[in-house]
């Protein structure tokens, strides 16, 4: 196991279907830390994705489930190795019946800065920017 994971945690309305939609992704479950309640979606060797029903996301802090179809409680970037990855999962996202956003004018903000990226939300409206930025090399 890697020293250090990241663990992101998604309230999802249904857990089945927010399984399906992120395996539609690529991503693969991890049976060993899925159950009724939670589903362990692997992006990568050291990013994961817990998918928890409401009922049980509430046990974790004494605060209210955001409606992340109504606001934004976090947008969760994923650097991309070059602009048909960050195209093949924005348009795997979009398939599985995910929404794409589209502000033009980030997007000449972006290229001017050497990056190019596209916005979904999931089926409960967590925001994901997938991009890819060319690094200055030395």
């Amino acid at each position: 196991m890697p020293s250090k994971m990241v663990f992101i945690n998604l309230p999802v309305a249904d857990l089945d279907r927010s399984m399906r939609f992120y395996e539609a992704l690529g991503w693969k479950v991890n049976q060993d830390f899925t159950d009724a309640n939670a589903a362990c979606i692997v992006v990568d060797d050291n990013i994961c994705v817990m998918l928890l029903t409401h009922e049980f996301f509430t046990t974790f802090g004494s605060r209210p489930v955001s409606d992340t179809r109504a606001t934004v409680s976090g947008i969760y970037a994923l650097a991309l190795a070059g602009p048909e990855e960050v195209d093949d999962l924005t348009e795997a996202a979009l398939r599985a019946g995910g929404t794409e956003e589209v502000d033009a004018e980030r997007r000449v903000q972006e290229a001017r800065a050497g990056m190019y990226g596209r916005t979904f939300l999931d089926l409960d409206g967590h925001q994901w920017e997938s991009f890819y930025m060319a690094y200055p090399r030395a």
